[in-house]
């Protein structure tokens, strides 16, 4: 079994914000990269996930040095959750848990995709283990398939996914 971690310290202040942004928008006029909450706002499909960082308190640690790797959920995403699940984890009384759901999301370092389908597992920013999985051409977070993979930003990288993961 092939697993990535790193040590705790790296990551546990900036690797929180790291799952939640993902995009298309990587670059500004001079060739430099936007960072993952930038990509992420910046790209239209991430209102949702943007708006969780925000009440999460994770924004500064996702403009931070990284690197992260980001399993960013779109809109569409975080719409197929029950109703009343997304706007539950922006209360602010649901912070902790909104945190947790958010960092479950992000993995330190930069993880490219062709590296990730070389492992079988990841550890997160959250502390659990993601399960990545190769089917018919398709790569697999759990039970999220990657719909956009390798999305560079200045402290990171950014893979699309079709669904939101949930920490056990």
């Amino acid at each position: 079994m092939k697993t990535f971690t790193t040590p705790v310290s790296q990551f546990i202040g900036a690797g929180v914000l790291g799952l939640m942004l993902a995009g298309g928008v990587q670059a500004d006029n001079h060739g430099m990269k936007k960072d993952i909450v930038d990509t992420a706002a910046g790209a239209g499909q991430f209102e949702t996930l943007v708006a969780a960082v925000e009440a999460a308190g994770l924004v500064e640690t996702l403009k931070g040095e990284g690197p992260f790797t980001v399993f960013a959920p779109t809109d569409e995403a975080f719409a197929a959750l029950p109703d009343g699940t997304v706007e539950s984890l922006l209360e602010p009384e649901n912070q902790e848990q909104l945190q947790a759901i958010l960092t479950y999301h992000v993995v330190p370092g930069k993880i490219m995709a062709e590296d990730a389908m070389a492992a079988d597992s990841a550890t997160t920013v959250q502390g659990q283990d993601i399960t990545i999985t190769t089917m018919d051409g398709s790569v697999m977070i759990n039970d999220a398939t990657v719909v956009q993979a390798d999305i560079e930003a200045s402290n990171g990288v950014i893979h699309v996914i079709d669904g939101v993961l949930m920490p056990e």
